[in-house]
């Protein structure tokens, strides 16, 4: 049994064709230049339309809220250094080295 339907496998010609023309984009608006993002924006587009194609590699086998508390964690120490930093440089420059007297 195929993995891909003709369908999928027409998807994933058309984005290749597009690409060869210069006129397939990516999500942020750039033209692809790379033949495996042109696989994989064909494959996400058979996905929309209801082709039969397999999940995506990344998130076969996984439990989402893993990687959720995982990202969050990750966001919140970098917040916190972020924030940290700020302090000190406002520190910095108001504590002054001579500056204008108004």
């Amino acid at each position: 049994m195929a993995k891909y339907s003709k369908k999928s496998q027409d998807y994933v010609e058309s984005a290749m064709h597009r690409k060869k023309r210069g006129t397939l984009k990516s999500g942020s608006g750039k033209s692809v230049k790379s033949p495996k993002q042109a696989i994989a924006i064909g494959l996400s587009e058979a996905r929309e339309k209801g082709a039969k194609v397999p999940e995506k590699s990344g998130t076969a086998g996984k439990s989402k809220s893993k990687s959720k508390s995982k990202s969050k964690s990750k966001a919140k120490s970098k917040s916190k250094s972020k924030t940290a930093s700020k302090s000190r440089g406002a520190s910095r420059s108001s504590s002054g080295r001579g500056g204008r007297k108004s």
